[in-house]
């Protein structure tokens, strides 16, 4: 595995449109690294920059501190697993693990082949179905061997494009915590994107968020989601949504243009705030609540079940240790 740098990347496309501006960032040897955002933030023009399928403007892409910005995809050794599957449909599952070990480069003896292919089948629970053709699999299995195939290699690093995003949630929340676990055994350095919150913050030991292609934050996925340093940021993470209100609603500080206010941090039932339940949704270990108050649509995220009716009066306060502030510019003002 090995460290990546990226310093000062740009990278257009028709001379005009700006995919990547001014990236700067460092994916530590072992990492696990997500970058969150919309589609068109540059998730995947950041990773093919990396792979060398795509040719930057300017700027450059290190790995353990050597310069590797012009060399060729083939020579930067890294494992690419797609959104789509990218299989030999006519390959059994073990021919297709096994095809990136038996490149030309590689040489390795077959015995060796069949161990590093059983070692990642054992792993990803799909031993069952080595002799298995793919064209006979789920979808699921079918996204196991593609990210086994990238994984029976020790490359530089891994990049990950999505690659659980055409599953059912079920299976997706599964393999999210496998696909952890595995990268914890292998030590493996991983770039992986998204604009899934939850596998952000479940798999990633540092997040970067993209915008417009520029990376406007970096940190913890706990950093990210107590400390955004935006509006924008804020509401990368958070579910419930977090609430972004006039500053001046509840008389904290007229000085303050707007501020957010996850919805954890409402308390139903008692306090000074007076406003009418416009739904009520279960969700079973919680249920979100939202509130009418001055016109203001806010939502409330309390833990089991919670009674009441539409249009019913509710009275409620606010954790104002936890409110975020932020100026005209949707950026966050700290306190002094």
């Amino acid at each position: 595995m090995a460290k990546v740098e990226l310093k000062k990347l740009f990278k257009t496309y028709n001379k005009k449109i700006k995919a990547l501006e001014d990236i700067n960032l460092t994916i530590e040897d072992g990492q696990f690294f997500v970058l969150l955002g919309p589609s068109g933030a540059g998730k995947t023009t950041t990773l093919r920059c990396i792979a060398g399928l795509e040719k930057i403007d300017s700027g450059d892409v290190l790995f353990n501190d050597e310069n590797i910005t012009h060399d060729q995809p083939a020579s930067r050794d890294v494992s690419f697993v797609f959104q789509q599957y990218s299989l030999y449909p006519h390959y059994t599952v073990y021919e297709n693990l096994a095809f990136p070990l038996r490149s030309p480069m590689r040489k390795l003896p077959e015995e060796e082949i069949k161990n590093k292919v059983e070692k990642i089948a054992e792993m990803l629970k799909i031993t069952n179905k080595l002799k298995n053709k793919a064209t006979e699999l789920s979808g699921g299995e079918m996204q196991r061997v593609a990210i086994g195939r990238a994984l029976v290699r020790e490359p530089n690093i891994y990049l990950m494009d999505e690659p659980l995003s055409s599953l059912d949630a079920k299976l997706r929340e599964t393999l999210r915590v496998e696909l952890k676990n595995i990268q914890l055994n292998l030590n493996a350095t991983i770039l992986y994107v998204t604009h899934d919150q939850a596998e952000a913050t479940t798999l990633a030991d540092k997040i970067g968020v993209l915008k417009e292609g520029k990376i406007v934050q970096i940190g913890t996925p706990e950093e990210i989601y107590e400390n955004p340093n935006s509006i924008y940021v804020s509401q990368r993470l958070g579910s419930p949504k977090i609430n972004i209100l006039p500053g001046s609603l509840f008389k904290l500080d007229n000085n303050i243009p707007k501020i957010g206010l996850r919805p954890e941090n409402i308390e139903l039932g008692d306090g000074p705030y007076e406003g009418k339940v416009i739904s009520i949704e279960n969700l079973g270990s919680e249920t979100v609540v939202a509130i009418n108050f001055q016109d203001n649509e806010i939502l409330a995220s309390i833990q089991g079940s919670y009674k009441s009716s539409i249009n019913e009066k509710i009275n409620f306060d606010i954790n104002t240790n936890k409110v975020l502030k932020f100026d005209n510019g949707d950026q966050r003002i700290h306190e002094r």
